[in-house]
């Protein structure tokens, strides 16, 4: 009986350890007006997902790159100190993993290209619609294409 007892206590040992490591390292997908309207705090590592703005990318010393990421609402500046992808362009839709500065910066750790034009997060698909429902990406969503 003692066995079982401990057996049990253990499992749930475990469990608890399990759940609690992966609270730890899960990490939510914003957009920028998510960030904009304040329902992330600064230093939250993050995946933040956009267009990259036409005319904001701006290459500094070394492989330091700053950029705009926006959605039809809102925008947000981005630092990437990095090698950017080969789809890395103006127009683009990225999704970047990094934190929040105070200062509203976005300091991007990785950052991810899509890969063609039919697939992007859900969320990021939605949060591209204007009020209308249409797209203000330059690109079809799998949002405007399954309607």
């Amino acid at each position: 009986m003692a066995a079982v007892g401990a057996l049990l206590t253990g499992l749930v040992i475990a469990t608890a350890l399990g759940i609690t490591a992966f609270r730890k390292n899960l990490m939510y997908f914003y957009t920028p007006s998510d960030i904009v309207t304040g329902s992330v705090a600064p230093g939250q590592r993050l995946r933040l997902g956009g267009l990259v703005e036409r005319g904001s990318v701006k290459h500094g010393d070394g492989l330091n790159v700053d950029f705009v990421l926006g959605d039809c609402m809102h925008s947000l500046p981005v630092r990437y100190d990095g090698i950017l992808p080969d789809l890395f362009r103006e127009g683009q839709g990225i999704v970047a993993t990094g934190t929040l500065g105070a200062d509203g910066r976005f300091t991007a750790e990785e950052v991810l290209a899509k890969h063609d034009e039919n697939y992007m997060p859900p969320q990021l698909a939605k949060s591209l619609k204007d009020g209308s429902g249409h797209s203000c990406a330059p690109f079809k969503s799998v949002m405007g294409a399954s309607q």
